[in-house]
């Protein structure tokens, strides 16, 4: 009998288990979420309570030997449900829908399991031994299921705070007019659109950003390729010291080099110039792009080297014809990020550009806010057509990006 007993003392239901891990984590986002209510100065009792609520909630939750603790589970599942509604039909926007959503559903999850049959039972300490070892062999069955479910509910609120930006501004970008507010999707319209795309200027800011992109993605491949591969493979005086000055320069903004870059420029003559961006850009994300290159290049075996030294293959053909192919994700990885630095860089273009034909197109788009009057939907507008090709390229080198990122492995 007292081995039944210790038995029933030890088990607990998966939802148990379940729910003291969730509402923890909800707990905790509530408390950041908490911030927001603080800037936005509205709703503080209800999201203080919110709180309290969820943390009686986890303390009270069953044990299996008081069934007054359910009661109280159930009653505080109750209040969380009805204080996250409150909310949400006092302000009912899009993300205070979202911020009370991690207190409708934790206490939606907890009503439904504290209720359930099986945890009311084993509550009450009425379950047999038989059905203790059938619970026990359930939670082994779906604890990585419910563990699944829990990270990817997790994951896809996460994901809201990400999309929630995106929609507004693609909201903006097709609704007439130029207002930030407004019902979501009230209305639509492409006129915002035929507007930056029917203009020459934008073709104009995308022309020179591709040309600078795309030029100093070449120029930096070219000086940190080689580059990379000598401070991986070979041992020369201030080697380290070099590695140790790349780092070093990370440290510091770039505005610091801002006035140093203009005068060069200036007595170069390459003010209002693709070649002054490219030169600048090239400069500026090489020692980031021979570090990440230097890494891969580390992990090539240099058996692989010796072995085609031995069939008379010289340096460069070893360097052309093995390195280079096995380091294509790493390539592609460093081309990818010296590419979007340039094409997202403001300051310098900026700076190095006075002339509007000459601008890059966050430039360009930085002169479309005047202080007389901002034309919010144009602006949302060429925004989205700017990061369209930011996307194209991530689900193109997606593949070279995951390789690349990871251990950087040598296969073969």
């Amino acid at each position: 009998m007292s081995g039944e007993r210790v038995m029933r003392d030890w088990y607990a239901p998966l939802e148990i288990y379940t729910l003291h891990s969730w509402l923890r984590v909800a707990l905790v986002v509530n408390i950041m979420l908490l911030i927001f209510d603080v800037l936005r100065d509205d709703g503080l009792d209800l999201s203080l309570a919110g709180i309290l609520s969820l943390a009686l909630l986890i303390k009270s939750l069953p044990d299996g030997t008081k069934s007054w603790r359910r009661d109280l589970s159930l009653g505080l599942s109750g209040v969380i449900i009805l204080i996250g509604t409150l909310s949400v039909m006092s302000q009912p926007i899009g993300f205070v829908i979202w911020m009370e959503s991690w207190l409708i559903i934790p206490g939606a999850i907890s009503l439904y399991w504290i209720s359930s049959p099986h945890v009311t039972k084993w509550n009450r300490e009425e379950m047999e031994i038989g059905r203790i070892e059938k619970g026990l062999a359930r939670n082994n069955q779906f604890s990585s299921s419910y563990q699944r479910v829990g990270k990817h509910i997790i994951l896809a609120h996460f994901a809201f705070i990400v999309l929630l930006p995106v929609a507004w501004i693609v909201d903006i970008a097709l609704s007439p007019g130029n207002a930030l507010g407004g019902s979501f999707g009230d209305s639509f319209t492409t006129e915002h659109f035929s507007k930056i795309l029917g203009g020459d200027q934008f073709w104009i800011w995308m022309t020179n950003s591709l040309i600078v992109s795309i030029g100093t993605t070449i120029a930096g491949l070219a000086l940190a390729v080689p580059a990379a591969y000598a401070f991986s493979r070979f041992k020369f005086s201030g080697r380290d010291q070099a590695m140790f000055s790349f780092l070093l320069v990370q440290m510091f903004p770039g505005i610091i080099i801002l006035v140093p870059y203009f005068m060069v420029m200036k007595s170069l003559g390459l003010l209002n110039s693709h070649m002054g961006l490219i030169l600048a850009y090239s400069v500026t994300a090489l020692p980031l792009c021979v570090w990440m290159l230097k890494g891969f290049f580390d992990t090539v075996p240099r058996e692989l080297e010796e072995a085609a030294m031995l069939d008379g293959c010289s340096r460069f053909e070893i360097f052309a014809k093995i390195i280079l192919p096995l380091s294509l994700p790493a390539i592609a990885v460093t081309a990818l990020f010296s590419f979007l630095a340039a094409w997202n860089e403001f300051l310098l273009a900026l700076t190095f550009n006075t002339s509007n034909d000459m601008y890059t197109l966050p430039v360009g788009l930085a002169s479309m806010i005047s202080a007389t009057g901002q034309s919010w939907g144009d602006f949302a507008a060429a925004s989205l057509l700017v990061s369209l090709p930011v996307v194209i390229l991530f689900i193109l080198f997606q593949k070279f990006l995951v390789e690349g990122l990871s251990a950087g492995g040598v296969k073969g």
